[in-house]
């Protein structure tokens, strides 16, 4: 066990026993001294923390102190009442004379003015504060949320300065959830102390006349002082809690220390010091208060303005100084061109007026948009995507966006504003008036219409969509038609750890006993250049650690993956009842296989430019019917030749599926309707 573990049961020990078991004078004395260190020690930690987080213990120290307080109001009552003076203590005594100025009036009036104090200003305002803190906390926190993620998709933080702000802002919530509520201990403390009071003078007069045979203004002098003390003892400590529970829940949430910021805020500058102070000396001399002390008090703060005054000059020279300096030595010193040399994976880059769509304060939502794309992409093919970098550029037109990937322009589009974009799916006979335009994704033809279009578009069929979702839609196909090649060694090595976490013996067996990271880095950028998900790394694993060891050659071992993901990829691209596909030539196929010639560094084909164009004039003529149907062209091979055959034709019909026998899964339906030949 720990020494803090001791030493907080120990204190909580105390508090039960001194409550139970009647304590000697001297003890109590004692521990009423320690009752008030306490409550100095919480009130200057409470007053110089940096935020109120740096005392998220504070509502379980304010439950302690409330529970100990009252032990010791126990205690020193039943010293009172059982042996008046004498069992009482030395502090209880004193505070009761020394307060009250051996007069009872006095005493009476000072304690009554603290409790006042305590009760109606402090612990009321302090207990409010914190319930509107609580409240606003909580209200603020999907808007906090928001601001981090925005922040971490613009590339701002990190996701481990993304992870620290997410639990400050559950931390801030937890906090003042708690000191709402333990707020209410500090008021509950208040009021049982004037029970107490009450109790021990009316119960003191009872026991002194009838028991001790004193006379009725003896007892109430005697128990009365008493009393006083006991009170005086109890609440100036409970009134330094209050205003260490008052300085914590008004304490900004900047960091840095309250006497700098009062110092700063009150103090900087001079005309409200010569203002104030030349009010000050006005009432001196014109009324009849005391010069001396009124009007010296004025001249003395227009000398502290002044001398304020004097700083600030010598401090701006100073300043400017500085500056000179910092500029000049920033010129000679060498440039820094290190961060000139990083490169973002993924860019968005919009002129100023797309400005409004990316600016939650104006409405706009393109930001939390761009974080769905990561996470959609993330559900969908199983894979990291990079931070997607947003940011403005004057060069570019102001409607016009643009795409980059690795620092090179892939694609760009423009929107109008106030206008929607209005596709026909193919079967609508009826025409509706916009501009004429491209729909950027999929480059389909569509339409610019108004906002008074938008329902009679829909209402014949229109598919109709908004700039947002446009911009959204353009940059999710740009990122999954570059996935492979945005996947770096890095997210692979995540990849496996996290494959590791459940599957410890399939990664020690597969890296790097059998293949290394860049291995299974290959084998899964070949997946994602076709579409197919890494979602089910355990199947891929599994299926590289059988085959890994007889064969190196990543093109192959791709194939055996897609063909242990044969459920995945008919789910993906056999998603109808009655699924339509282009069957390759066995000639085509046969002339693929005697064409391979195998090298160190792989396998290629060797085949002539004429046959070449032929299979590729043949495979464009076979799909341009599919496409005209408005489907995906997919073309079914043998399992030897899909990936010679794939090879041969993405290069110009990137957007053509090519998939072999042994990747269908046995529940799919599929209709033949047309052959790739000669």
């Amino acid at each position: 066990m720990k020494p803090g573990d001791i030493i907080l049961g120990l204190f909580i020990l105390l508090a039960i026993v001194i409550m139970i078991i009647p304590i000697e004078g001297a003890v109590i004395s004692f521990l009423i001294s320690l009752n008030l260190l306490l409550a100095l020690i919480i009130l200057f930690n409470a007053m110089f923390a940096r935020e109120a987080l740096s005392m998220s213990a504070f509502p379980t120290i304010l439950l302690f102190m409330t529970v100990y307080r009252l032990s010791l109001n126990v205690s020193s009552t039943r010293a009172i009442l059982t042996g008046g003076e004498a069992k009482a203590g030395n502090v209880i005594k004193t505070f009761g004379s020394f307060v009250g100025g051996s007069s009872l009036i006095v005493g009476v009036v000072v304690f009554m003015i603290l409790v006042i104090i305590n009760f109606m200003v402090i612990t009321k305002g302090s207990e409010r504060v914190a319930e509107v803190a609580a409240r606003f906390t909580l209200d603020a926190m999907p808007g906090k949320q928001m601001a981090i993620d925005a922040d971490l998709n613009s590339g701002l933080i990190d996701e481990v300065q993304a992870r620290e702000r997410r639990q400050k802002i559950q931390d801030e919530a937890s906090f003042f959830g708690s000191m709402d509520g333990a707020s209410k201990f500090v008021k509950g403390d208040a009021i049982a102390g004037l029970i107490i009071t009450f109790i021990n003078i009316v119960f003191g007069v009872i026991l002194g006349v009838v028991i001790q045979g004193q006379t009725l203004m003896d007892a109430f002098e005697e128990y009365t002082i008493l009393t006083i003390g006991d009170g005086l003892v109890s609440q100036i400590p409970a009134l330094l809690i209050s205003l260490a529970t008052g300085m914590l829940v008004t304490k900004v949430s900047k960091e840095v220390d309250i006497s700098d910021t009062l110092i700063q805020q009150l103090f900087q500058m001079p005309k409200v010091m010569f203002l104030a102070g030349g009010a000050l000396t006005f009432l001196g001399v014109v009324t009849p208060l005391s010069f001396p002390i009124v009007g010296g008090t004025g001249i003395l703060t227009l000398i502290a303005g002044y001398q304020m005054h004097k700083n600030l000059e010598l401090q701006e020279i100073v300043d400017e100084i500085s500056t000179e300096d910092v500029e000049a030595e920033e010129i000679r010193k060498p440039e820094n061109v290190v961060n000139l040399l990083q490169v973002d994976p993924i860019e968005l880059e919009f002129g100023y007026g797309i400005i409004p769509l990316a600016d939650a304060s104006q409405g706009g939502d393109l930001l939390d948009r761009v974080v769905m794309i990561r996470r959609q992409i993330a559900l969908e093919l199983g894979t990291i995507v990079p931070i997607i970098r947003l940011r403005d550029n004057i060069q570019l037109n102001p409607n016009q966006y643009i795409i980059k990937i690795k620092g090179n322009q892939i694609a760009e589009g423009e929107i109008l504003f106030d206008h929607y974009m209005a596709m026909n799916p193919g079967y609508i006979e009826d025409e509706i008036d916009g501009i004429e335009t491209i729909e950027p994704a999929f480059n389909l033809p569509a339409l610019w219409i108004t906002e008074s279009q938008r329902e009679r578009a829909e209402a014949m069929g229109y598919t109709v969509v908004d700039s947002p979702s446009i911009i959204a839609t353009h940059l999710t196909e740009i990122i999954k038609g570059h996935l492979g090649e945005l996947l770096t060694r890095q997210d692979v090595k995540i990849l496996i750890n996290n494959v590791q976490e459940n599957h410890p013996t399939l990664v020690e067996e597969l890296v790097p006993k059998i293949m290394t990271v860049g291995d299974i880095q290959k084998v899964l950028m070949n997946l994602l250049n076709e579409g197919v998900s890494i979602r089910d790394l355990v199947s891929i694993f599994e299926t590289l650690a059988d085959y890994g060891l007889a064969n190196k050659d990543p093109d192959i071992l791709t194939e055996y993956v897609r063909q242990s993901l044969k459920r995945t990829i008919s789910k993906t691209f056999f998603d109808e009842e009655t699924n339509q596909v282009l069957t390759l030539d066995p000639s085509i196929e046969q002339m693929l296989m005697d064409s391979v010639k195998r090298t160190e560094q792989g396998m290629f084909l060797n085949l002539e430019p004429d046959k070449i164009e032929k299979i590729l004039n043949a495979t464009h003529a076979a799909a341009q019917k599919q496409e005209a149907m408005g489907r995906t062209p997919i073309i079914l091979t043998s399992p030897i030749a899909r990936v010679y055959y794939k090879r041969l034709i993405e290069e110009r019909y990137p957007d053509i599926v090519v998939i072999s026998y042994g990747e269908i899964d046995n529940q799919a339906e599929l209709q033949s309707v047309g052959m790739v030949s000669f």
